[in-house]
Formats: C-alpha cells, sequence, structure tokens
C-alpha cells in the first residue's frame, strides 16, 4: 500500500498588526486632509483670507478703510463681476470655459444705448433698455451654447472667437463713440439705493442667491455638476448632455447681459470697451473660491468670497497709493496659490455648495 500524503499549501506569515501609534497618527492626518478638503476647509480658509487683507486694510489705511462709504464702495465694485463670475462658476463647474463674456458684456451695453434702443425706451419705458440688453447677453450665450455643444468646437475656441467677434461688433455700432444713456428714470433707479443698500449690491447678492439655489437645489444643478465629473458617465444616464450645455452658456450670457445693465447704471454711458479683461477677473474669481477647473465640483458661496477678496485687495492697494502693476502681481500670486492649494487637497468628487 502506498503511503497517503495530506498536500501542504505555503501560507504567508501574517503582517504585523499596525500599532497604535501609527494608526493615532494616521487618523489626525486623514482627518485634517478631509476637513481642509472639504467645503468647511475652503470656506475658512477663504474667510480667513478675507480678514487678513481687512486687517492690513486697517493697518495702513487707518480709520478710511472701515468707514461705512468705503465698505459700500468695495461691495459696488464686487458687484459687477460679480454677477458675472456666477455665471463663469456654472459653465466651469460642468468642465467648461467662457472668455467672451466681458465682450458680450460690452456688446450688450453698445446695443442698450443705440439711439433706436433710447428712442423706444422714452416712447414706452426705460426697461426696454434693460429687456435689449439682457436679449442680447442671452443670445451671444446661445450662440456659444450651440456651437460648443451641437458643432462640437472647443469652448475655448468658440468663446475666444465670440470675444472678438462681440467687441469688433460693439465697435461697428458705437462707431468708436461712447453712447450716453439719456433716460433719466434709468439713471435715477441704477443709482438709488434701498435700505442704505447700492441697487447694484442688491441685484448682485439677488443673482448670487439664484446662482446658489440653482446649483445646490435643482435637478439642473445635480446635472450640471455630474457632467462636469464624468461626461460620459452623465449622458449614459440619460442627462442631454448636449442640450444642458447650451443652456449653461446661455445662463453666462445672460449674466453678462445683467452686468452691463449694471455698468450703464454705473458709468451712465455704453462703451465697447465696457467688460474689458472681465472673464479673466470673474475666472480668477470662481478659482480663488474653490471651484474646479476641470470640474466636477462648484460653489457659489466660494465665488461669492473670491470676488469679496479680490475687491477689497484693489481698495486696499487704492487706499495706499500703490499702482495697478503691483495689483497685477499680488492676484497673479493668489491665483497661483490657488490653484496650489486645489491640487494639494482638492479631488472632483461630483460636489456642490
Amino acid at each position: 500500500m502506498s503511503e497517503q500524503t495530506t498536500p501542504t499549501t505555503a501560507v504567508a506569515p501574517p503582517e504585523p498588526p499596525a500599532t497604535t501609534s501609527s494608526v493615532a497618527e494616521a487618523a489626525p492626518q486623514s482627518s485634517l486632509r478631509r476637513l481642509l478638503g472639504g467645503p468647511v476647509g475652503r470656506n475658512a480658509g477663504l474667510v480667513v483670507a478675507l480678514l487678513l487683507i481687512v486687517v492690513v486694510g486697517a493697518v495702513t489705511a487707518g480709520d478710511t478703510f472701515f468707514q461705512v462709504s468705503n465698505m459700500l464702495t468695495i461691495l459696488r465694485q464686487a458687484s459687477i463681476i460679480g454677477v458675472i463670475s456666477v455665471g463663469m462658476t456654472l459653465v466651469i463647474t460642468a468642465g467648461g470655459i467662457d472668455l467672451s463674456v466681458g465682450s458680450v458684456m460690452g456688446l450688450a451695453s453698445i446695443a442698450a444705448t443705440l439711439a433706436v434702443a433710447q428712442d423706444l425706451a422714452e416712447n414706452s419705458h426705460w426697461t426696454v433698455m434693460v429687456g435689449i440688453a439682457l436679449a442680447v447677453g442671452l443670445a451671444a450665450g446661445l450662440v456659444n451654447g450651440v456651437v460648443i455643444a451641437y458643432g462640437k468646437v472647443v469652448a475655448f475656441m468658440a468663446t475666444l472667437a465670440m470675444l472678438v467677434a462681440a467687441r469688433g461688433l460693439a465697435e461697428i455700432l458705437a462707431e468708436r463713440r461712447t453712447l450716453v444713456v439719456e433716460s433719466r428714470g434709468f439713471i435715477e433707479f441704477m443709482n438709488a439705493d434701498f435700505l442704505g443698500v447700492d441697487i447694484l449690491i442688491w441685484i448682485f447678492a439677488l443673482v448670487a442667491a439664484g446662482g446658489w439655489l440653482i446649483l445646490n437645489r435643482t435637478t439642473f444643478g445635480r446635472r450640471t455638476v455630474a457632467i462636469g465629473g464624468n461626461r460620459e458617465a452623465a449622458r449614459l444616464a440619460g442627462i442631454d448632455v448636449r442640450r444642458h450645455t447650451m443652456w449653461l452658456y446661455a445662463i453666462a450670457g445672460l449674466c453678462a447681459g445683467i452686468a452691463a445693465v449694471m455698468i450703464l447704471g454705473r458709468t451712465t454711458a455704453g462703451t465697447s470697451t465696457h467688460g474689458t479683461l472681465y472673464e479673466l477677473d470673474a475666472i480668477a474669481a470662481v478659482v480663488v473660491g474653490g471651484t474646479l477647473l476641470v470640474g466636477g465640483r462648484g460653489t457659489i458661496t466660494g465665488t461669492v468670497f473670491g470676488v469679496l477678496i479680490f475687491a477689497t485687495l484693489t481698495n486696499v492697494f487704492v487706499q495706499n497709493n500703490l499702482s495697478s502693476s503691483v495689483q497685477a502681481v499680488a492676484k497673479g500670486i493668489i491665483i497661483v496659490i490657488a490653484v496650489l492649494l486645489q491640487q494639494r487637497f482638492s479631488k472632483p468628487t461630483g460636489s456642490r455648495e
């Protein structure tokens, strides 16, 4: 009889259990990373940055900085670029970009102050000028959306083309002249205040609140985040990605039209130079606020803080008689730091704030 042997298998020795000290070290690091990368950490960082700039302003500019009139000036300066930034936030959250908002704003301001538009306003009501500006902004945004979504043109190139075309069309319509707003009713309304706060600031607050509700409390907002997180997965889930993209750019154009109305109220004149480089300021505010450039996460709250940070910083420089060149350098440094922090602590997890 042959001997019966039992097959043996090699068993790897068990790994030594993690020590209590290593687990204790890893847990705080993981918690800290989650906190810094989460909405609470990002917004807290923005608040701290804003407070630091305020402290610098108080120290260098003295009592002038904390005057109510100066605080309102900061908010007023932030309001126009803030409205554009809200639309930009939605576009970037979906993984897009819009370089044309500044030029569209200039075109809308010209369209609203043409002689025919002002004649219509005089014969009916000044809100006709507002409607024309909003319609032009919406139409330009729709053109961007159709070209990008259905024409399958890269967003960067499509909106760059609109940037050039809208600015050129504004110059043609205005014949390179500044068109003065004649409607006294429009000027009086746009320069009025409510509860001691300028109408421009109220408009910014309403647009920001509307943007927050759209992004955080609607199906449209959830689909925007989903498209930015994974476009193909969103399509397979049944989202009409092309139509949604088209409306996102339409909203960005509408925000540019609203900003055109605001700049008309502030300057009482339409010109093709309105909105020059505003698209870059808007993108900077959105990125500093915590919205990922690659899409998949957007935050209207962070964008508002980003706009306020740059507006306050500009005010501090003006109070201290520093040149615009120094301001540009400071803005560049802030943008680079914000992007580095995004790379360090952020991932496109499909979150909204």
